[in-house]
């Protein structure tokens, strides 16, 4: 029979997840890879079910698989495969089978793919968003150009004018134009570089905080998650702040448009994540603000283009906030991320918290 002992130095050092079942599908062993992974005990797991470990997504079929393997010994992969875990979170994996059908035994090999797919998702945001801001600069290019002029003819036109009837018509085309001239400005947001200097990240939270309680008229209960041994970040304290309260304010709006049974809550959390990584960058540590709210969710077909401009899901909205925000944030070589569902709306905002960007 297999030994766990003799094989566990030799499995552990694998950073592919093993477990390793009998005839019956029972675990007899899970490497250290596997524990982490799947959120278990190798002790206490032993000797209990592979259905100890997940269940399937309906039409996975991994455990009839599994049983076809031994009978047949049958090597196979199978991909993209959903596993719901005992802690109820859901994974994406790739895994290997292959059947001992001299010692009785399959061993699987487990790829998890949710972080390549997360990698894979955040490039291609980084670079539609930066498509996006390119058009947007050159459209407003164009636009601010003929604005310029149409401004000026109209201050001239209203020079000779003797009519005050008639310079009305002239004051409306100047004040359009400048509207029009404004919401340019702000599609492209702040041209500013960040003036970096180190920050406490709760301090930044608290003010912002502080503005939501006041704008809300206490309507709104502020939870706070915090992990408070989170160091010092190098960033642009306003821009920041800027970032955040655009994001607490879609939430906050959100909350006071859309009542509903649960009282309105909004809570900020903080973490610290290890070996991230942003696009195409790989971060030792990195630092997570959270932005939640238990309102009524963004609608499934606006979530993939919340962070273009002009998108929005307000009759009274401009689309501009999170659009600013992920650029702000953009700026700091971090990103923003958003899960949505109904009652529960989290913004995560990830930021390096190495010194790899001290100096931009």
């Amino acid at each position: 029979m297999f030994d766990p002992a003799h094989y566990r130095q030799l499995l552990d050092n694998l950073i592919t997840a093993v477990i390793v079942l009998d005839q019956r599908l029972n675990l007899c062993h899970l490497n250290l890879a596997a524990e982490i992974l799947l959120g278990i005990s190798s002790e206490q797991a032993l000797g209990k079910s592979i259905r100890y470990c997940f269940t399937e997504a309906e039409g996975e079929g991994t455990l009839e698989a599994l049983h076809e393997s031994l009978r047949f010994n049958h090597h196979f992969t199978n991909r993209r495969v959903r596993w719901r875990l005992h802690n109820l979170h859901e994974i994406t994996v790739d895994y290997s089978v292959s059947p001992n059908t001299e010692m009785g035994l399959v061993i699987l090999e487990v790829q998890p793919l949710d972080r390549l797919l997360r990698i894979s998702r955040e490039e291609a945001l980084i670079s539609s968003q930066e498509t996006s801001r390119n058009l947007v600069r050159s459209l407003a290019h164009e636009i601010k150009n003929p604005l310029g002029g149409i401004r000026g003819a109209a201050q001239l036109l209203a020079r000779e004018l003797s009519s005050q009837d008639l310079e009305e018509y002239t004051r409306i085309i100047i004040d359009e134009t400048d509207r029009l001239r404004n919401l340019v400005d702000r599609m492209l947001g702040p041209n500013k570089p960040p003036e970096r200097q180190l920050i406490n990240v709760h301090e930044v939270l608290e003010h912002v905080a502080a503005v939501i309680r006041a704008e809300s008229d206490k309507q709104i209960a502020i939870a706070r998650d915090y992990d408070p041994s989170i160091p010092e970040l190098l960033a642009d304290k306003e821009q920041l702040i800027q970032a955040l309260l655009n994001i607490a304010r879609n939430a906050m709006q959100a909350l006071l448009e859309n009542p509903s049974e649960r009282s309105p809550k909004i809570t900020l959390a903080t973490r610290i994540h290890r070996r991230y990584t942003i696009g195409r960058r790989h971060h030792p540590l990195v630092v997570r603000m959270a932005v939640i709210d238990n309102g009524p969710g963004i609608p499934p077909e606006l979530i993939e283009d919340i962070f273009f401009p002009m998108i929005t899901g307000r009759a009274e909205g401009t689309g501009l906030g999170l659009a600013i925000a992920q650029k702000l944030i953009n700026q700091h070589h971090g990103l923003i991320e958003c899960n949505s569902q109904p009652g529960c709306t989290e913004f995560a905002v990830y930021l390096p918290l190495d010194d790899n960007y001290a100096e931009t």
